[in-house]
């Protein structure tokens, strides 16, 4: 397995609409692998494709239950709302409060191309909802109310760096400072 470079605010790829995943095999898994170590060593809850440079509709996640794999994700069923802080692991740092519906049914595919069907709420469907955004080419930050909106443009011109596209997260130095008290990094 191997840590892949995670692509920052700014990058084109993080623009564009992901691929539907069509050949499940052994690169496949091999993709995912490494985005579990890479999720893991940023120390987030969710990794989306795109966000390594993928153009795939694919994401893995944990939110401390053990790590998954979902593939192909479509969304419906939406309910209920629920605000959080959120954080992402393209923007490092940057944490912004957004409502959210609090349960989603998602429909994927597993690496074998299996057809499965969640229901998640709270945090889990708010993963999810935040990387299939990823696939789709949004960052949580469209979801914000306009004025934090503007304070995360604010922030995210302090804080990086010009023209830095991508970084390596290195499971030392990424805890504490880059995470925020009860903010989970998406």
């Amino acid at each position: 397995m191997a840590i892949l470079p995670i692509r920052l605010f700014g990058d084109p790829v993080l623009r564009e609409k992901g691929r539907p995943v069509t050949k499940f095999d052994a690169r496949l898994q091999k993709i995912a692998d490494d985005m579990i170590e890479t999720m893991e060593a940023a120390h987030g809850a969710g990794l989306a494709a795109p966000q390594v440079g993928l153009q795939m509709r694919m994401f893995v996640y944990d939110i401390g239950e053990g790590p998954g794999v979902v593939v192909n994700p479509e969304l419906s069923d939406f309910s209920g709302t629920y605000i959080y802080e959120e954080g992402c692991l393209s923007l490092p740092g940057i944490y912004v409060e957004i409502e959210r519906p609090m349960t989603v049914r998602c429909c994927y595919r597993d690496l074998d191309g299996t057809p499965h069907e969640i229901v998640a709420d709270e945090l889990l469907g708010r993963v999810f909802q935040h990387e299939t955004d990823h696939c789709d080419g949004l960052f949580f930050t469209l979801r914000a109310e306009k004025e934090k909106r503007k304070e995360a443009m604010r922030a995210m011109r302090e804080t990086l760096m010009p023209g830095e596209k991508e970084y390596i997260p290195n499971r030392e130095a990424r805890t504490g400072a880059a995470r925020r008290e009860g903010a989970r990094v998406l």
